[in-house]
């Protein structure tokens, strides 16, 4: 059978959009997939085929937050996980639940009065208690995942530094110094652990001055701490002194423009901001005895639980107790040296004979143990055997920089010296 020519030509027509209308649906129908923009993007309407699905936007602790309600309190006086949880309904059950498998990161029983924690519920019909978070700190924090299963885990907040500078012009003290200019009060820690054998900071005279250099730790727009200084410039009885901060491979510490390690072999004190109360003296009329007997030991007066800290590197030789010393650590520091720390009211973790020390580290807490009329600390210095007044002695700087590092160090401190200079005291304004 033949086909008419008109025939052939409507086939060949209708073959051929058989085999276009594929590509059609393919590449030419209008896109039904969403777009979805990061928070804060957007694209003009006449591009977008649907509506725009946006991500949530996360808060602090990387959650959903525009989700959720959330419910914030703070832990009160003697509550536990249990009374937490059960402010959000939760059973006992579950609670003993993520007590376990809390466990593994965190210890329940560390919850503080005063810190903060969030239950987050869902905003739909089912309202469900989806997150637990609790503030370890200004920088840590917990979350418990309710959904699916339960999960924990321990965090830290993205966490910006912004580098400052401040100057000061001392009155009375560094401290009420750092609140009249509106600074951060950790500066006074960094700066007296920088400066303590260059600067004795209870004896700072009116006049005395500083410049600082340092960064600030932000999360978000909100600062949480101190992180480092840079460099430091203290004016002191007219002695200028300069600490440049300096890291490179196992290298770390604030040395002078020249080099030199700020850091002595030993601590001047073995409390940070410390005030004496009674000097060493061969001489002494006792407290609680009430006659004159030597006191071989400088005595620095604290509120109770202050850290007290080892004075330099050195093996714990003793912990323990007897009648006059109270709770009390023994540290030998080399062939030469010892140290001795009275009254504490508890030992740190981990301190026990055998067990070495840096310079720094905290061994235990001012305390009243023994005979003592009130918290502190009595600190005795052994030299070659013999008990002698630390305060009198001169002790050699650390390690100075190492020279292969003495080129790099420069070029850091002249830029970093640069940005001090530029800094006016308030009565150079």
């Amino acid at each position: 059978m033949t086909i008419k020519p008109y025939l052939k030509f409507r086939l060949f027509i209708i073959v051929g959009l058989l085999l276009l209308l594929p590509a059609w649906f393919i590449f030419m129908r209008p896109a039904d997939d969403v777009v979805v923009t990061l928070p804060g993007e957007t694209f003009p309407e006449e591009e977008l085929a649907e509506p725009v699905l946006t991500l949530p936007e996360l808060d602090e602790f990387g959650l959903p937050a525009g989700n959720y309600r959330i419910e914030t309190r703070r832990v009160q006086s003697g509550h536990t996980l249990s009374h937490i949880f059960d402010r959000f309904g939760l059973s006992p059950v579950i609670t003993d639940r993520v007590a376990r498998e809390m466990l593994e990161v965190f210890n329940p029983r560390r919850m503080r009065r005063g810190h903060h924690y969030h239950g987050y519920f869902s905003t739909d019909s089912t309202g469900t208690f989806d997150y637990f978070v609790y503030e370890i700190s200004d920088l840590e924090f917990l979350v418990v995942d309710f959904r699916d299963s339960i999960r924990v885990s321990r965090t830290e907040k993205e966490i910006s530094i912004v580098p400052v500078s401040a100057s000061g012009v001392i009155n009375s003290s560094l401290w009420n110094t750092l609140m009249d200019n509106q600074l951060n009060p950790e500066l006074a820690v960094h700066m007296s652990r920088i400066l303590a054998w260059s600067v004795d900071f209870y004896r700072i005279f009116p006049g005395d001055r500083f410049k600082v250099l340092y960064a600030m730790q932000y999360v978000g727009d909100r600062p949480v701490g101190v992180s480092h200084v840079d460099a430091v410039y203290f004016l002191h009885h007219g002695r200028e002194v300069e600490g440049y901060r300096f890291e490179a491979d196992t290298i770390k510490g604030y040395y002078d423009a020249d080099g030199n390690n700020l850091r002595k072999v030993f601590l001047r004190a073995p409390l940070e901001f410390p005030r004496i109360s009674s000097r060493y003296s061969h001489s002494r009329l006792h407290p609680i005895h009430g006659d004159r007997r030597p006191h071989l030991g400088t005595d620095y007066a604290a509120p109770r639980g202050t850290p007290i800290l080892a004075v330099g590197d050195g093996v714990v030789t003793e912990t323990s107790y007897t009648r006059g010393n109270g709770n009390y650590v023994r540290i030998r520091h080399n062939s030469v040296y010892e140290t001795q720390y009275l009254h504490m009211s508890r030992f740190a973790t981990g301190i026990r004979p055998g067990v070495r020390v840096t310079q720094g580290q905290v061994i235990g807490y001012v305390g009243s143990t023994g005979l003592a009329t009130g918290p502190h600390v009595c600190f005795r210095f052994w030299k070659n055997g013999r008990q002698v007044d630390h305060l009198r002695l001169e002790f050699p700087s650390g390690d100075p920089l190492p020279e292969e590092y003495l080129d790099e160090f420069t070029v850091r401190m002249r830029q970093l010296r640069r940005q001090l200079d530029a800094i006016q005291f308030e009565d150079q304004v």
